[in-house]
């Protein structure tokens, strides 16, 4: 199910595919107001090949599902992206993903052809299974009863065939399907099947945690971190267990949960041997007992995670960074204050910690941090959510034109709606200026922003703000703060 992430392909900021990759709200103002022929190519461009730096994460269906329907794009290229040969060859769940989560908003506007295309894909089709999940909250009884047969066929009546079924069941995300399968009156033989394989998961998954060999009550600190130490084996149904890189997330698994049973185990007395352990002991007992005394706030740690960050093994270094970022007392806001001014990577986690927790004395180095992480790593550098929030927490005015220059140029939604918020409180010309734009963006979070702060000088933006109160497919939050800006005030 899970394949290599690759990185997308971003158009420049200032072009329309550019802009609706991103998901901004320029993208459909632009799309609207351009030949319709060029703006439906850089849409299907877009369906296409998902531009999302986490796909997992940041919100386009909705976005694009609009803008389909105000072109009147019609359903052939979705319809033929979705089936064409590559569904066969290429079986990532983000190459089709994205059109269908479009096909189930279009379904929730009325679009016919769209219930017609995603029943047909959920029988026909690879990741059948998120096109079912779109029809979960959407279709009606009798049209999910009618999937049953097509989507059980996929699995061979065999033991392992049955195994495979369990998972599908498992992982669906809306169950609502399932139940209707199993409770059709119409076929016999479909509900005792079902109901022998749940029966059959459920204690599959009971007998395995009987046979568990993770941590008992009783062990002690040296016997949680002897068995931090060991290789993990993702168990049978573990979703790690077919990722890229798996081992080295299971790894990272297995030390964070050895940190929560020193929690549970360790005592005053453990001292010693927790210290001995974050200083030389081996890498995934150091990293759990780093994390373990980071959490306590414990003094010794920071000199500590000094020395993992300059000497350690990459993978110790960056757990103790990780670790110093949990901890919550004074010393470590005071050694933050004298490791932010560097360029390395301890120095950015200072930074993120004074971003985070820091007061009006450490703007500048806040604000330093902001700049020097632009100028090197660019838009989408991973500290800068935090850092972009700092800078909104602690209103720092002049680092305005830092945030509006990211704002255009980052592709990650989520990182533009945290920028949103902090142009909010550091940008006198926000209201007037992205504040509109964001009406029309991807992300939720940045519409209810721009709901509460767009000034409404302009028709367009209040005629954006009743079509978001009006829109069925609108988040609640949204619409919240949109009929809070639309009441009208009662004269005092």
């Amino acid at each position: 199910m899970f394949a290599e992430y690759v990185v997308p392909d971003i158009a420049p900021s200032g072009t329309l595919l550019g802009l609706l990759q991103r998901g901004r709200g320029d993208g459909t103002l632009h799309a609207l107001a351009a030949p319709r022929s060029e703006a439906l190519a850089a849409l299907h461009h877009c369906l296409r090949h998902d531009p999302r730096r986490d796909w997992q994460i940041e919100h386009r269906s909705l976005y694009y599902a609009r803008l389909h329907r105000d072109l009147r794009a019609g359903l052939a290229e979705l319809e033929a992206h979705l089936f064409s040969d590559q569904d066969h060859l290429d079986h990532r769940e983000e190459r089709t993903g994205l059109a269908l989560s479009v096909l189930g908003h279009l379904l929730s506007y009325g679009d016919a052809g769209a219930l017609r295309v995603l029943r047909r894909y959920t029988a026909e089709g690879h990741n059948w299974q998120w096109a079912l999940d779109e029809l979960a909250v959407r279709d009606d009884d009798a049209g999910l009863r009618s999937l049953g047969p097509a989507v059980l066929a996929r699995f061979p009546d065999d033991p392992q065939g049955d195994t495979a079924l369990a998972e599908a069941m498992r992982e669906a995300y809306e169950p609502r399907p399932w139940r209707l399968w199993e409770e059709d009156p119409h076929r016999r033989g479909q509900r005792e099947r079902l109901a022998r394989v749940r029966e059959q998961h459920s204690f599959d998954r009971w007998s395995r945690q009987l046979r568990s060999q993770g941590p008992r009550p009783g062990w002690s600190v040296a016997e949680v971190l002897e068995w931090a130490q060991q290789a993990p084996e993702a168990a049978d149904g573990d979703p790690a267990a077919g990722q890229y890189g798996a081992p080295d997330q299971l790894c990272r698994r297995r030390e964070a949960a050895a940190a929560r049973c020193l929690a549970a185990v360790a005592g005053p007395e453990d001292r010693p041997l927790l210290l001995a352990a974050a200083a030389d002991g081996p890498p995934a007992a150091r990293v759990a007992a780093l994390r373990y005394l980071a959490e306590r706030d414990d003094p010794a740690v920071l000199d500590l995670v000094e020395t993992a960050h300059a000497a350690a093994p990459h993978q110790v270094a960056e757990a103790a960074r990780a670790a110093f970022g949990r901890m919550r007392g004074e010393a470590a806001l005071a050694r933050a204050r004298s490791w932010a001014d560097g360029n390395d990577e301890l120095a950015e986690a200072a930074a993120v910690m004074l971003a985070c927790r820091g007061g009006e004395r450490d703007a500048p180095a806040v604000l330093g941090a902001l700049r020097r992480t632009v100028r090197l790593q660019g838009a989408d550098a991973p500290a800068l959510p935090a850092l972009v929030d700092g800078v909104g927490r602690l209103a720092i005015g002049c680092a305005a034109p830092v945030l509006r220059h990211l704002y255009r140029e980052t592709s990650s939604s989520q990182l533009r709606g945290r920028l949103a918020g902090a142009l909010a409180a550091t940008d006198p010309a926000f209201a007037a200026g992205f504040a509109v734009e964001c009406l029309w963006d991807c992300e939720q979070s940045t519409r209810e922003i721009a709901a509460r702060f767009a000034a409404t000088g302009e028709d367009r933006v209040v005629e954006r703000l009743r079509n978001l109160a009006a829109d069925p497919a609108e988040e609640a939050g949204v619409q919240s703060a949109v009929r809070g800006r639309l009441r009208p005030r009662t004269a005092g």
